[in-house]
């Protein structure tokens, strides 16, 4: 059970029945979200009155989220100022790994909690103090249910699928889909080797979310990285020039 959330549900389908469990759960969702949504407004205020691009990094655990971050950290930390807030359970393994980049980290560890915040995102940044016309990327916990219900404050959401989690992620998680601005298909170097079907996959995605800016790489091989670091230097542009 998320001690944040309350995702363990006061009701479940089992077989295709629902079996209700309790009757206060609308309630609860109603007050969580809205204490996080006044915190996301603030983050957001802040980050646009300093002009800094925040994109919230959304996937399940192994997808390749932190490499792709260390990567694209390599790619543009010379143009432009990058700080970084991890999310993560337990330990700080990402957060060092960042640094190691060359770029500031904080490291948020939320327990048993199975999402960021806004208001664990407004403490670190009055930590990290990124500066005007800068680069944040905030990685999640990885999860594909309960971050996308929870604003931080940030321009885009961005969900990373990896081509070894299966095709029909977008079907089987909608929300987290329908959420994000852009999907990056990860892996796809491994193609060759694994089952996994590239059309179907994007056309679920569109299925859940026509808007959705779908972008293919592989991290640890590089290919794709400068389509991904071109479309993240484009919405900073748009941001600078207040668009």
């Amino acid at each position: 059970m998320c001690i944040d959330c309350g995702c363990s549900s006061e009701h479940v389908r089992v077989d295709n029945e629902t079996h209700f469990c309790g009757s206060r759960r609308v309630s609860i969702e109603m007050d969580i979200l809205a204490s996080n949504n006044h915190y996301a407004t603030i983050n957001r205020q802040f980050l646009t009155e300093k002009k800094i691009f925040a994109l919230n990094l959304l996937s399940s655990p192994g997808s390749g989220k932190t490499t792709l971050l260390t990567q694209t950290i390599y790619d543009l930390k010379e143009s432009i100022n990058i700080t970084v807030i991890e999310g993560d359970q337990q330990t700080a393994n990402d957060a060092e790994r960042i640094r190691a980049a060359g770029v500031n980290a904080v490291q948020i560890n939320t327990g048993k909690g199975c999402h960021l915040d806004a208001q664990m995102i407004g403490h670190a940044l009055k930590k990290l103090q990124p500066q005007d016309c800068s680069l944040l990327f905030i990685e999640n916990v990885g999860n594909l249910v309960c971050p996308a219900g929870f604003d931080l404050g940030e321009a885009c959401k961005v969900v990373i699928l990896s081509v070894t989690e299966g095709e029909d992620k977008p079907l089987k998680y909608p929300d987290i889909f329908h959420a994000a601005d852009v999907m990056i298909i990860n892996k796809i170097d491994l193609l060759p080797y694994i089952e996994f079907d590239l059309g179907r996959c994007i056309e679920y995605a569109k299925q859940i979310n026509p808007e959705i800016e779908i972008i293919q790489l592989s991290a640890s091989k590089g290919d794709g990285l400068d389509v991904w670091c071109g479309w993240i230097q484009q919405q900073q542009l748009l941001l600078l020039k207040g668009r």
